[in-house]
Protein backbone atom coordinates (compact mmCIF):
# COMPACT_ATOMS: atom_id res chain seq x y z
CA UNK A 1 0.00 0.00 0.00
CA UNK A 2 1.52 3.42 -0.98
CA UNK A 3 2.23 5.89 1.74
CA UNK A 4 -0.57 8.74 2.50
CA UNK A 5 -0.40 11.81 4.57
CA UNK A 6 -2.88 11.50 6.81
CA UNK A 7 -3.18 15.03 8.15
CA UNK A 8 -3.06 16.62 4.38
CA UNK A 9 -5.94 13.66 3.15
CA UNK A 10 -7.75 15.09 6.42
CA UNK A 11 -7.47 18.41 5.22
CA UNK A 12 -8.96 17.19 1.22
CA UNK A 13 -11.55 15.90 3.29
CA UNK A 14 -12.76 18.84 5.55
CA UNK A 15 -12.88 20.88 1.96
CA UNK A 16 -15.29 18.25 0.78
CA UNK A 17 -17.65 17.29 3.66
CA UNK A 18 -16.18 19.62 6.45
CA UNK A 19 -13.88 19.36 9.02
CA UNK A 20 -16.24 18.67 11.79
CA UNK A 21 -17.01 15.27 10.53
CA UNK A 22 -13.55 13.99 10.31
CA UNK A 23 -11.99 12.56 13.73
CA UNK A 24 -9.13 10.55 14.71
CA UNK A 25 -9.87 6.79 15.38
CA UNK A 26 -11.28 5.82 19.12
CA UNK A 27 -10.64 2.38 20.72
CA UNK A 28 -10.43 -0.64 18.40
CA UNK A 29 -11.37 1.64 15.32
CA UNK A 30 -7.91 2.08 15.03
CA UNK A 31 -7.44 -1.19 13.84
CA UNK A 32 -9.55 -0.29 11.00
CA UNK A 33 -8.42 3.19 10.05
CA UNK A 34 -6.40 6.07 10.54
CA UNK A 35 -9.00 8.49 9.65
CA UNK A 36 -12.53 8.23 10.17
CA UNK A 37 -15.59 10.19 7.98
CA UNK A 38 -18.80 10.75 9.28
CA UNK A 39 -20.97 11.62 5.95
CA UNK A 40 -24.39 13.14 6.75
CA UNK A 41 -26.53 11.88 3.56
CA UNK A 42 -26.14 9.24 0.32
CA UNK A 43 -24.20 12.45 -1.70
CA UNK A 44 -21.32 12.90 0.80
CA UNK A 45 -20.86 9.19 0.76
CA UNK A 46 -20.76 9.36 -3.04
CA UNK A 47 -18.21 12.02 -2.82
CA UNK A 48 -15.76 10.72 -0.52
CA UNK A 49 -16.04 7.05 -2.77
CA UNK A 50 -15.37 9.22 -5.92
CA UNK A 51 -12.62 10.91 -4.07
CA UNK A 52 -11.34 7.83 -3.01
CA UNK A 53 -11.55 6.37 -6.05
CA UNK A 54 -9.87 8.86 -8.22
CA UNK A 55 -6.27 8.93 -5.68
CA UNK A 56 -6.79 5.15 -4.95
CA UNK A 57 -7.32 5.46 -1.77
CA UNK A 58 -8.82 2.52 0.29
CA UNK A 59 -11.55 2.60 2.94
CA UNK A 60 -13.52 0.52 5.24
CA UNK A 61 -17.39 0.79 6.48
CA UNK A 62 -17.26 0.84 9.94
CA UNK A 63 -19.95 0.56 12.78
CA UNK A 64 -18.64 -0.30 16.07
CA UNK A 65 -15.32 -1.79 14.83
CA UNK A 66 -15.86 -5.15 16.44
CA UNK A 67 -15.70 -7.33 13.46
CA UNK A 68 -12.27 -5.75 12.08
CA UNK A 69 -9.54 -8.56 11.65
CA UNK A 70 -7.09 -6.30 9.48
CA UNK A 71 -3.48 -6.47 10.92
CA UNK A 72 -3.16 -2.87 9.61
CA UNK A 73 -5.49 -0.13 9.56
CA UNK A 74 -6.42 1.35 6.11
CA UNK A 75 -6.07 5.49 5.57
CA UNK A 76 -9.94 5.74 5.59
CA UNK A 77 -13.15 4.53 7.63
CA UNK A 78 -16.66 5.83 6.76
CA UNK A 79 -18.79 5.89 9.66
CA UNK A 80 -22.27 6.50 8.98
CA UNK A 81 -23.37 6.83 12.59
CA UNK A 82 -24.93 10.44 11.20
CA UNK A 83 -27.03 8.29 9.47
CA UNK A 84 -29.40 7.39 11.69
CA UNK A 85 -32.88 8.31 10.51
CA UNK A 86 -36.01 6.18 10.11
CA UNK A 87 -37.19 7.28 6.45
CA UNK A 88 -40.93 5.59 6.90
CA UNK A 89 -42.13 2.81 9.13
CA UNK A 90 -45.56 1.34 7.60
CA UNK A 91 -46.83 -0.91 10.91
CA UNK A 92 -49.95 -1.36 8.49
CA UNK A 93 -47.36 -2.68 5.74
CA UNK A 94 -45.51 -4.42 8.01
CA UNK A 95 -42.64 -3.03 6.63
CA UNK A 96 -39.81 0.06 7.87
CA UNK A 97 -36.56 1.90 5.60
CA UNK A 98 -33.56 3.07 7.33
CA UNK A 99 -30.82 5.09 7.26
CA UNK A 100 -27.70 2.38 7.64
CA UNK A 101 -26.68 4.08 10.83
CA UNK A 102 -29.84 3.38 12.52
CA UNK A 103 -28.96 0.53 15.35
CA UNK A 104 -30.80 -2.77 15.64
CA UNK A 105 -31.60 -1.92 19.08
CA UNK A 106 -33.52 1.58 18.79
CA UNK A 107 -35.50 0.18 15.44
CA UNK A 108 -37.01 -2.56 17.77
CA UNK A 109 -37.73 -0.49 20.71
CA UNK A 110 -39.78 1.65 17.77
CA UNK A 111 -41.60 -0.95 16.16
CA UNK A 112 -42.27 -2.13 19.55
CA UNK A 113 -44.58 0.47 20.39
CA UNK A 114 -46.57 -1.34 17.42
CA UNK A 115 -45.62 -5.02 18.81
CA UNK A 116 -43.62 -5.36 16.12
CA UNK A 117 -39.93 -6.04 15.47
CA UNK A 118 -37.57 -6.81 12.83
CA UNK A 119 -36.46 -10.23 13.84
CA UNK A 120 -32.74 -10.42 14.11
CA UNK A 121 -31.35 -10.87 17.67
CA UNK A 122 -27.36 -11.16 16.93
CA UNK A 123 -25.47 -9.91 20.10
CA UNK A 124 -25.17 -6.49 21.50
CA UNK A 125 -28.11 -5.29 19.25
CA UNK A 126 -27.42 -1.48 20.61
CA UNK A 127 -24.20 -1.23 18.90
CA UNK A 128 -25.59 -3.08 15.80
CA UNK A 129 -25.89 -0.34 13.09
CA UNK A 130 -28.17 -1.81 10.47
CA UNK A 131 -24.97 -1.59 7.72
CA UNK A 132 -23.08 -3.61 9.64
CA UNK A 133 -26.23 -6.53 10.01
CA UNK A 134 -26.36 -6.40 6.16
CA UNK A 135 -22.81 -6.05 5.80
CA UNK A 136 -21.68 -8.85 8.20
CA UNK A 137 -24.84 -11.40 8.19
CA UNK A 138 -25.15 -11.22 11.99
CA UNK A 139 -28.13 -13.58 13.50
CA UNK A 140 -28.63 -15.01 16.28
CA UNK A 141 -31.00 -17.10 17.94
CA UNK A 142 -34.36 -17.25 16.18
CA UNK A 143 -32.66 -17.44 13.09
CA UNK A 144 -34.24 -20.93 13.49
CA UNK A 145 -37.57 -19.75 13.17
CA UNK A 146 -37.73 -16.13 11.42
CA UNK A 147 -34.37 -16.76 9.26
CA UNK A 148 -31.28 -14.08 8.81
CA UNK A 149 -31.14 -10.83 7.48
CA UNK A 150 -31.27 -11.78 3.95
CA UNK A 151 -34.82 -13.32 4.21
CA UNK A 152 -36.40 -9.81 5.55
CA UNK A 153 -34.24 -7.63 3.33
CA UNK A 154 -36.74 -6.22 0.79
CA UNK A 155 -34.52 -2.73 -0.46
CA UNK A 156 -31.47 -1.79 -0.03
CA UNK A 157 -29.45 1.79 -1.36
CA UNK A 158 -25.78 1.48 -1.82
CA UNK A 159 -22.57 3.37 -2.99
CA UNK A 160 -21.09 1.68 -5.61
CA UNK A 161 -17.92 2.16 -8.44
CA UNK A 162 -17.66 5.71 -9.03
CA UNK A 163 -20.07 7.31 -6.27
CA UNK A 164 -23.11 6.07 -7.99
CA UNK A 165 -25.70 6.02 -5.94
CA UNK A 166 -27.64 2.81 -6.74
CA UNK A 167 -31.50 1.17 -5.78
CA UNK A 168 -32.32 -2.69 -5.61
CA UNK A 169 -35.51 -3.91 -4.37
CA UNK A 170 -38.07 -1.61 -3.27
CA UNK A 171 -40.17 -0.79 -0.02
CA UNK A 172 -43.13 -3.11 -0.80
CA UNK A 173 -42.99 -6.66 0.10
CA UNK A 174 -43.84 -8.03 -3.30
CA UNK A 175 -41.10 -6.69 -5.49
CA UNK A 176 -39.91 -8.36 -8.44
CA UNK A 177 -38.12 -6.02 -10.19
CA UNK A 178 -34.31 -5.76 -11.14
CA UNK A 179 -31.53 -8.02 -9.75
CA UNK A 180 -31.42 -9.76 -6.38
CA UNK A 181 -28.55 -7.09 -5.09
CA UNK A 182 -29.34 -7.57 -1.68
CA UNK A 183 -28.63 -10.94 -1.38
CA UNK A 184 -25.03 -10.18 -3.09
CA UNK A 185 -24.58 -7.49 -0.74
CA UNK A 186 -25.45 -9.13 2.43
CA UNK A 187 -22.23 -10.88 4.26
CA UNK A 188 -20.09 -8.72 1.55
CA UNK A 189 -18.25 -7.17 4.60
CA UNK A 190 -18.31 -4.47 3.17
CA UNK A 191 -16.32 -5.20 -0.43
CA UNK A 192 -19.09 -4.27 -2.85
CA UNK A 193 -20.35 -0.77 -2.08
CA UNK A 194 -21.22 1.43 1.06
CA UNK A 195 -24.78 0.11 1.93
CA UNK A 196 -26.51 4.01 3.12
CA UNK A 197 -30.27 2.72 3.54
CA UNK A 198 -32.26 -0.62 3.99
CA UNK A 199 -36.03 -1.59 3.42
CA UNK A 200 -37.16 -4.12 5.64
CA UNK A 201 -40.40 -6.54 6.27
CA UNK A 202 -40.91 -6.30 9.97
CA UNK A 203 -43.32 -9.01 12.16
CA UNK A 204 -45.33 -9.52 15.15
CA UNK A 205 -43.96 -10.26 18.45
CA UNK A 206 -44.81 -13.60 19.04
CA UNK A 207 -47.11 -13.27 22.58
CA UNK A 208 -46.69 -15.23 25.75
CA UNK A 209 -42.75 -15.86 25.18
CA UNK A 210 -41.77 -18.85 27.07
CA UNK A 211 -37.94 -20.63 27.48
CA UNK A 212 -37.34 -23.74 28.68
CA UNK A 213 -34.11 -24.87 30.20
CA UNK A 214 -32.44 -27.82 30.72
CA UNK A 215 -28.72 -29.13 31.95
CA UNK A 216 -27.64 -32.07 30.04
CA UNK A 217 -23.81 -33.97 31.48
CA UNK A 218 -23.02 -34.89 27.77
CA UNK A 219 -23.18 -32.81 24.32
CA UNK A 220 -25.13 -35.77 22.54
CA UNK A 221 -27.68 -35.64 25.65
CA UNK A 222 -28.25 -32.27 25.13
CA UNK A 223 -28.36 -32.57 21.13
CA UNK A 224 -30.91 -35.33 21.63
CA UNK A 225 -32.54 -32.91 23.76
CA UNK A 226 -32.83 -30.82 20.93
CA UNK A 227 -34.54 -32.78 18.56
CA UNK A 228 -37.35 -33.99 20.90
CA UNK A 229 -38.13 -30.15 21.88
CA UNK A 230 -38.27 -29.36 18.08
CA UNK A 231 -41.04 -32.08 18.10
CA UNK A 232 -42.65 -31.18 20.92
CA UNK A 233 -43.31 -27.90 19.95
CA UNK A 234 -43.02 -24.77 17.31
CA UNK A 235 -39.68 -23.32 18.82
CA UNK A 236 -38.66 -19.83 18.23
CA UNK A 237 -34.72 -20.93 18.83
CA UNK A 238 -33.27 -23.74 20.23
CA UNK A 239 -29.76 -22.38 21.99
CA UNK A 240 -26.59 -25.04 23.65
CA UNK A 241 -24.04 -23.35 25.79
CA UNK A 242 -21.34 -25.13 26.67
CA UNK A 243 -18.39 -24.53 29.01
CA UNK A 244 -18.36 -21.05 30.85
CA UNK A 245 -21.07 -19.34 28.39
CA UNK A 246 -23.32 -22.06 30.34
CA UNK A 247 -23.43 -21.29 33.89
CA UNK A 248 -25.70 -18.46 33.71
CA UNK A 249 -28.22 -20.82 33.51
CA UNK A 250 -27.13 -24.35 34.54
CA UNK A 251 -24.93 -25.88 37.39
CA UNK A 252 -21.23 -26.15 36.60
CA UNK A 253 -20.20 -28.68 34.45
CA UNK A 254 -23.39 -29.07 32.89
CA UNK A 255 -24.64 -28.30 29.06
CA UNK A 256 -27.48 -26.27 28.59
CA UNK A 257 -30.70 -26.13 26.51
CA UNK A 258 -32.61 -22.96 25.76
CA UNK A 259 -35.77 -23.59 23.56
CA UNK A 260 -37.98 -20.56 23.31
CA UNK A 261 -41.50 -21.08 22.70
CA UNK A 262 -45.24 -18.88 22.86
CA UNK A 263 -48.03 -17.70 20.62
CA UNK A 264 -51.73 -17.30 22.09
CA UNK A 265 -52.09 -18.13 25.73
CA UNK A 266 -53.71 -21.87 24.48
CA UNK A 267 -50.67 -22.41 22.31
CA UNK A 268 -48.41 -21.40 24.36
CA UNK A 269 -49.71 -23.49 27.84
CA UNK A 270 -50.18 -26.55 25.47
CA UNK A 271 -46.50 -26.48 24.36
CA UNK A 272 -45.41 -26.06 28.03
CA UNK A 273 -46.79 -29.37 28.71
CA UNK A 274 -45.71 -31.08 25.60
CA UNK A 275 -41.86 -29.82 26.27
CA UNK A 276 -41.88 -30.94 29.97
CA UNK A 277 -43.26 -34.13 28.76
CA UNK A 278 -40.59 -34.61 26.26
CA UNK A 279 -37.96 -33.07 28.16
CA UNK A 280 -38.14 -34.29 31.43
CA UNK A 281 -39.96 -32.51 35.19
CA UNK A 282 -36.88 -31.29 35.94
CA UNK A 283 -36.92 -28.91 32.70
CA UNK A 284 -37.36 -25.46 34.04
CA UNK A 285 -39.94 -23.26 32.25
CA UNK A 286 -39.43 -19.45 32.60
CA UNK A 287 -42.05 -16.93 31.49
CA UNK A 288 -43.28 -13.37 31.20
CA UNK A 289 -40.29 -10.84 32.79
CA UNK A 290 -37.81 -14.01 33.76
CA UNK A 291 -38.49 -15.30 29.47
CA UNK A 292 -37.39 -11.63 28.81
CA UNK A 293 -34.72 -11.51 30.88
CA UNK A 294 -33.12 -14.73 29.74
CA UNK A 295 -33.88 -13.94 26.61
CA UNK A 296 -31.02 -11.23 26.96
CA UNK A 297 -28.84 -12.73 28.50
CA UNK A 298 -29.03 -15.76 25.71
CA UNK A 299 -28.56 -12.85 22.51
CA UNK A 300 -25.61 -11.67 24.04
CA UNK A 301 -24.21 -14.47 25.47
CA UNK A 302 -20.18 -14.94 24.70
CA UNK A 303 -17.22 -14.14 26.82
CA UNK A 304 -15.81 -10.54 26.94
CA UNK A 305 -13.06 -9.87 24.55
CA UNK A 306 -12.39 -13.08 23.05
CA UNK A 307 -8.77 -13.87 22.11
CA UNK A 308 -10.34 -16.25 19.43
CA UNK A 309 -13.48 -16.85 17.98
CA UNK A 310 -14.90 -18.40 15.05
CA UNK A 311 -17.97 -20.12 13.71
CA UNK A 312 -18.71 -23.04 12.03
CA UNK A 313 -21.89 -23.80 9.68
CA UNK A 314 -21.85 -27.67 9.41
CA UNK A 315 -25.03 -30.14 8.49
CA UNK A 316 -27.22 -29.83 11.27
CA UNK A 317 -26.62 -33.63 12.08
CA UNK A 318 -23.55 -33.16 12.17
CA UNK A 319 -23.19 -30.23 14.53
CA UNK A 320 -22.88 -32.27 17.74
CA UNK A 321 -19.95 -34.26 16.57
CA UNK A 322 -18.19 -31.01 15.29
CA UNK A 323 -18.54 -28.91 19.04
CA UNK A 324 -17.55 -31.93 20.71
CA UNK A 325 -14.88 -32.46 18.80
CA UNK A 326 -13.45 -28.91 19.43
CA UNK A 327 -13.11 -29.23 22.80
CA UNK A 328 -13.66 -25.40 24.03
CA UNK A 329 -16.23 -23.45 25.28
CA UNK A 330 -18.96 -22.85 22.73
CA UNK A 331 -22.38 -21.63 21.56
CA UNK A 332 -24.76 -23.40 19.32
CA UNK A 333 -27.93 -22.53 17.40
CA UNK A 334 -28.69 -26.42 17.80
CA UNK A 335 -30.82 -27.30 15.24
CA UNK A 336 -29.28 -25.01 12.70
CA UNK A 337 -25.88 -26.58 12.21
CA UNK A 338 -24.33 -23.09 12.90
CA UNK A 339 -21.83 -22.85 16.70
CA UNK A 340 -19.20 -19.97 17.40
CA UNK A 341 -16.74 -21.88 19.47
CA UNK A 342 -14.08 -19.71 21.81
CA UNK A 343 -10.28 -19.83 22.04
CA UNK A 344 -8.79 -20.41 25.98
CA UNK A 345 -8.01 -16.68 28.03
CA UNK A 346 -4.00 -17.57 27.22
CA UNK A 347 -2.69 -18.58 23.67
CA UNK A 348 -0.36 -17.44 21.60
CA UNK A 349 0.29 -16.78 17.71
CA UNK A 350 1.24 -20.54 17.13
CA UNK A 351 -1.65 -21.83 19.84
CA UNK A 352 -4.30 -19.63 17.35
CA UNK A 353 -2.92 -20.94 14.19
CA UNK A 354 -3.42 -24.54 15.66
CA UNK A 355 -6.64 -23.96 17.08
CA UNK A 356 -8.15 -22.70 13.99
CA UNK A 357 -6.81 -25.34 11.61
CA UNK A 358 -7.90 -28.37 13.73
CA UNK A 359 -11.21 -26.93 13.83
CA UNK A 360 -11.48 -26.26 10.20
CA UNK A 361 -10.67 -29.49 9.48
CA UNK A 362 -13.57 -30.85 12.12
CA UNK A 363 -16.02 -28.16 10.04
CA UNK A 364 -14.63 -29.80 7.06
CA UNK A 365 -15.54 -33.14 8.06
CA UNK A 366 -18.83 -31.88 9.06
CA UNK A 367 -19.33 -30.66 5.00
CA UNK A 368 -19.13 -27.10 6.20
CA UNK A 369 -16.72 -24.25 6.49
CA UNK A 370 -15.54 -22.17 9.42
CA UNK A 371 -14.68 -18.06 9.26
CA UNK A 372 -12.77 -16.55 12.40
CA UNK A 373 -15.06 -13.63 13.60
CA UNK A 374 -12.82 -12.44 16.73
CA UNK A 375 -9.16 -12.30 17.12
CA UNK A 376 -6.47 -10.18 19.41
CA UNK A 377 -4.38 -7.94 17.13
CA UNK A 378 -1.49 -9.76 18.18
CA UNK A 379 -3.22 -13.05 16.81
CA UNK A 380 -4.01 -12.26 13.80
CA UNK A 381 -1.05 -12.14 11.36
CA UNK A 382 -0.88 -16.12 10.82
CA UNK A 383 -5.05 -16.50 10.97
CA UNK A 384 -6.88 -17.28 7.33
CA UNK A 385 -10.00 -15.69 8.62
CA UNK A 386 -12.27 -17.79 5.20
CA UNK A 387 -11.78 -21.18 4.32
CA UNK A 388 -10.90 -20.59 -0.23
CA UNK A 389 -14.14 -21.95 -1.98
CA UNK A 390 -13.76 -24.29 -4.56
CA UNK A 391 -12.30 -22.77 -7.78
CA UNK A 392 -14.82 -22.10 -9.96
CA UNK A 393 -16.84 -20.29 -7.10
CA UNK A 394 -13.20 -18.23 -6.03
CA UNK A 395 -13.62 -17.09 -9.89
CA UNK A 396 -17.13 -15.76 -9.83
CA UNK A 397 -16.31 -13.84 -6.88
CA UNK A 398 -12.98 -12.32 -8.27
CA UNK A 399 -15.55 -11.68 -11.08
CA UNK A 400 -17.85 -9.54 -9.26
CA UNK A 401 -15.81 -7.84 -6.99
CA UNK A 402 -14.03 -6.54 -10.24
CA UNK A 403 -17.07 -5.36 -11.39
CA UNK A 404 -18.42 -3.80 -8.38
CA UNK A 405 -15.50 -2.54 -7.34
CA UNK A 406 -12.41 -2.12 -10.30
CA UNK A 407 -10.67 0.36 -8.25
CA UNK A 408 -10.37 -1.78 -5.36
CA UNK A 409 -11.30 0.45 -2.78
CA UNK A 410 -13.89 -0.87 -1.03
CA UNK A 411 -12.32 -2.38 2.12
CA UNK A 412 -9.68 -4.64 -0.05
CA UNK A 413 -8.16 -7.78 1.80
CA UNK A 414 -11.03 -8.66 3.95
CA UNK A 415 -12.81 -11.05 2.40
CA UNK A 416 -12.97 -14.83 0.78
CA UNK A 417 -9.92 -15.50 -1.18
CA UNK A 418 -7.96 -11.74 0.14
CA UNK A 419 -11.01 -10.06 -2.06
Amino acid sequence: MMQIDIAQLARDFAELIGADQIRAPRGPESFVAELVLEPKDADETSAIVQKCERDQIPLATMGAARSCLRIEPLPVAVSLARMNRVIAYEPEDMTVVVESGVTLGDLNRMAAERGQRLPVDPTHAELTTVGSLIASAKAGPIRFSEGTVRDLLIGIRFVGHDGRIVHAGGRVVKNVAGYDLMKVLTGSFGTLGIIVEAAFKVRPIPPNYMIAIGAYTSIAEAFTAARQADQAARLFHCEMLGGALAAPFVEAGRIALLAGFGGIRAEADHQRAQIVAALGPATQILAEADAAMAYQRLCDCAPNDPPLAVQMAVLPTELGRCVEECKADFRAHALNGVAQVFGPAAITVEGASQFVARWREVAHRGRGHLRVIAAHANLRANLTAFDTPPGPAMALMRRLKASFDPHNIFNPGSFVGGL
